[in-house]
């Protein structure tokens, strides 16, 4: 996928107007390929200076809702507009208020990192100077200056992503897509990334972001939305999607060959749901803020004569939620033809 991060323009990118409503607004977005329906129907709206998840399995449509947002795709029906403009009619002119980083590297490899970063500062308006100073910082943030002035194609698998995702931060645009932003990316340069979008978005920028990594929309959204099948299917916080799967969750493991009479024993706990039993595990659903219920617990194996290897209470994840709503774990690999194009 292209990276929309070198426009031309005339001007800087202007900071958000948080007084004109959602930065990011689409109303019924549909968008098919032959007989692959992409979107269908897709409502969305982020609020200025906050960071919306989007959440979906390989081919829900995530890739497919962020290229028309950007201007890469027209959608066959429906509205959006970022920042005020529209993605169709005002398309040139919003391509010099947003940044994007697609979820592969797109730099000229024979320019050397900086020159790559300083061509985009060009084309957004900057000044060379300017744009050499932001490229500069950028490179050190992203802990490239040691190759600031290699070719790019030069530079590993890793370095060309994280070189990618600073070109889109070279303006600072008032609306940052990130599309998967931190595939393949090792843990510390995760870490970091995560630390310059929760700067940006403290500045007042707005992003939306896709992932399969769900702490990395547990830690950074403030809004989540899960799309499947071309469809938002839910939207909430972190924790009002996690409320929406249950309560708290107790979970045993006994030794041996002991889980059913363990399940038993919990089945008597009062308020509980039915356990499940998985091999030598056993999990209840408890209601959330239900107090002693571990001390019951042990008490109830412990005169069962259950020997217990480990127990514990657990809230609902964004794992659990993905599953439940989906059918599907977050990483299915799954694809249809509108994310894979």
């Amino acid at each position: 996928m292209p990276s929309l991060t070198a426009v031309p323009t005339t001007a800087a990118a202007k900071p958000p107007d948080r007084s004109t409503g959602p930065a990011i607004r689409a109303t019924g977005l549909r968008k098919s390929f032959g007989d692959v329906v992409a979107l269908d129907g897709v409502d969305l709206e982020v609020a200025p200076g906050t960071v919306l998840g989007l959440l979906g399995p390989n081919g829900a449509g995530k890739t497919t809702a962020v290229r028309v947002l950007t201007t890469l795709l027209r959608p066959d029906a429906g509205e959006a507009s970022v920042c005020g403009l529209d993605v169709v009619a005002d398309a040139g002119e919003l391509r010099s208020r947003i940044g994007l980083a697609g979820q592969y590297a797109a730099v000229d490899e024979n320019l050397t990192g900086l020159e790559n970063l300083v061509m985009v500062g060009r084309l957004y308006g900057m000044s060379r100077r300017d744009a050499k100073a932001r490229g500069g910082e950028l490179l050190e943030s992203f802990e490239l200056d040691e190759a600031a002035s290699r070719p790019a194609k030069t530079y590993s698998g890793g370095m060309r992503r994280r070189l990618d995702l600073a070109a889109a931060l070279v303006a600072k645009p008032p609306v940052i897509f990130l599309d998967e932003p931190t595939t393949g990316l090792d843990p510390r340069s995760r870490l970091a990334l995560w630390g310059t979008i929760e700067a940006l978005v403290a500045e007042g920028t707005t992003v939306l972001l896709t992932t399969q990594y769900l702490d990395e929309a547990d830690r950074l959204a403030d809004a989540i939305a899960v799309i499947d099948h071309g469809r938002v299917i839910a939207e909430g916080t972190s924790d009002e999607l996690k409320a929406r799967v249950g309560g708290e969750r107790l979970e045993v493991r006994v030794a041996g060959d002991q889980a059913e009479r363990a399940a038993e024993a919990l089945a008597a706990m009062s308020g509980v749901e039915a356990p499940t039993v998985d091999g030598a595990s056993v999990t209840v659903a408890v209601p959330s803020g239900r107090s002693g219920i571990i001390v019951e617990a042990v008490r109830r194996l412990d005169q069962a004569g259950v020997e217990v290897d480990d127990l514990g209470l657990r809230r609902p994840t964004l794992d659990d939620v993905f599953l439940t709503l989906t059918g599907r774990v977050a990483d299915d690999e799954t694809t249809t033809t509108q994310e894979a194009a």
